[in-house]
């Protein structure tokens, strides 16, 4: 009897008050690791996105870079210019464009035009000439173009309803981002075309004249094939003094033939017909359509988890010649996580100082540089005026992290009048208009490109 008592004694259990105080400090302790585990997994998460952005920063102001700094690119004909002897006596250089005896330079896209048919200014439209009815030099406007937007229009006009299929603005998947610009640029891809002399191809021309009769392709090594020459582009003949941009039909074999007619060109007749040029340095044809490079970049809203619902972020796009596959041209999403992009064009004065202007004084302004020869217009004519572009991104972190605090969500947009740091609601254009989340890291990354084909 004494055992059996002595071992309950020793068996009892803990009182339920006991368990209680133990459970309060388990569930203290839980709390505590959880916490701790929230706001290590919440500062990793926004480390994470913090180096993806400035990775994806980085690789956006390089890549535009890249385009920017080929601007108006033409072979070897790209600075300095043509001297021509003004009524004074003086001999004034001029810039060098090209001259052009093809009708359909500009316009729709198609089988056998629209050479520069993507986000184009129409012949005629506003201020711009109507379209030349004779030979004529290539204008200022068509080498680039910005459109500067806000969140309801873009100025000088929409490039949406320009000769132009790129996306209008708006908040819904695939629309084009609102209040970001546009900008297309134009230069001859430096690893086309075809070499002539030697024993590359060989050019014919007319026996009474030294007008082109023909163009017998035979790429060198590394040079492209004779497909990629098609029937019904328009050709440019360039060396390193002059260019010439020519309708043309082309064989199967590389067989390019001037055309001098009312449908491509301006009427028969050699004054109609590109001529062979000197002193002919280092000649080279190119297929225009395909080589004559029109490259355009804007912000297009996409899905983040790519499935077509929000949230959605900014995607970077760059248009190569209208996007159309086959033909050099191609449509890329290069980075997401851009809300605003921004240019600024750098214009010297006669005084050697550098301003900075808005797409809209550019394209308004008549006080140019010395301009092409025998230009058609003045309109415009600024934009082969740029000496460099000043680039402004906003990039986000795409995933909305709802634990960041007020101070975090605070960002600056130099591109804008406000230069402090501001919370989403104090911008001139807040996120919340463009269809993006407040939740998000923001960092501003800025550029400024020199224009290496810039015409003093």
């Amino acid at each position: 009897m004494t055992t059996f008592r002595m071992f309950a004694r020793g068996s009892r259990g803990f009182t339920l008050i006991e368990l209680m105080v133990a459970m309060v400090l388990g569930l203290l302790v839980a709390a505590g690791i959880v916490t701790v585990f929230a706001s290590t997994s919440s500062s990793n998460k926004a480390q994470n996105q913090l180096a993806q952005l400035q990775e994806a920063g980085r690789f956006a102001v390089t890549r535009i870079g890249t385009d920017l700094r080929m601007t108006n690119g033409q072979y070897c004909t790209n600075t300095g210019g043509v001297a021509k002897v003004a009524s004074g006596g003086e001999a004034l250089d001029h810039i060098r464009s090209p001259k052009v005896y093809a009708k359909k330079l500009i316009g729709p896209a198609g089988p056998v035009s629209g050479a520069f048919g993507d986000v184009t200014t129409a012949w005629g439209a506003g201020s711009y000439p109507a379209a030349p009815t004779a030979p004529y030099t290539m204008p200022s406007f068509l080498f680039m173009r910005g459109y500067d937007c806000t969140l309801t229009a873009c100025l000088p006009v929409d490039p949406h309803t320009a000769i132009s299929t790129i996306p209008a603005m708006g908040t819904a998947l695939n629309n084009r981002v609102k209040g970001a610009d546009v900008l297309t640029v134009r230069y001859v891809n430096p690893a086309a075309g075809w070499t002539i002399g030697g024993t590359g191809s060989t050019l014919a021309t007319a026996t009474s004249s030294a007008a082109i009769a023909s163009i017998t392709l035979n790429p060198l090594a590394g040079e492209p094939p004779v497909s990629h020459a098609a029937n019904g582009d328009l050709f440019m003949l360039a060396d390193c003094s002059n260019a010439q941009i020519f309708p043309a039909t082309a064989s199967s074999t590389g067989l390019i033939t001037p055309l001098a007619n009312t449908t491509d060109g301006f009427g028969t007749g050699v004054a109609n017909l590109p001529t062979s040029q000197e002193p002919e340095s280092a000649p080279k044809v190119f297929d225009v359509n395909r080589d004559f490079q029109t490259v355009t970049y804007y912000l297009k809203l996409v899905s983040v988890n790519n499935d077509g619902q929000a949230p959605f972020t900014g995607a970077l796009m760059r248009r190569v010649n209208g996007g159309t596959a086959g033909r050099g041209g191609s449509e890329d999403e290069l980075v997401r996580g851009v809300e605003r992009l921004d240019f600024r064009y750098g214009v010297q004065d006669d005084n050697g100082k550098t301003s900075f202007l808005s797409a809209k004084d550019v394209d308004a302004s008549t006080s140019c540089p010395p301009g092409e020869l025998n230009a058609i217009t003045t309109t415009g004519c600024l934009w082969r005026g740029i000496k460099s572009i000043e680039v402004s991104l906003l990039m986000d972190g795409q995933t909305p992290l709802y634990t960041l605090t007020g101070d975090q969500l605070n960002y600056r947009y130099s591109a804008d009048t406000n230069t402090g740091l501001l919370p989403p609601s104090g911008h001139a254009i807040k996120p919340s208009d463009q269809g993006f989340p407040n939740e998000l890291l923001r960092r501003e990354f800025s550029v400024l490109v020199p224009v290496r084909n810039y015409n003093p």
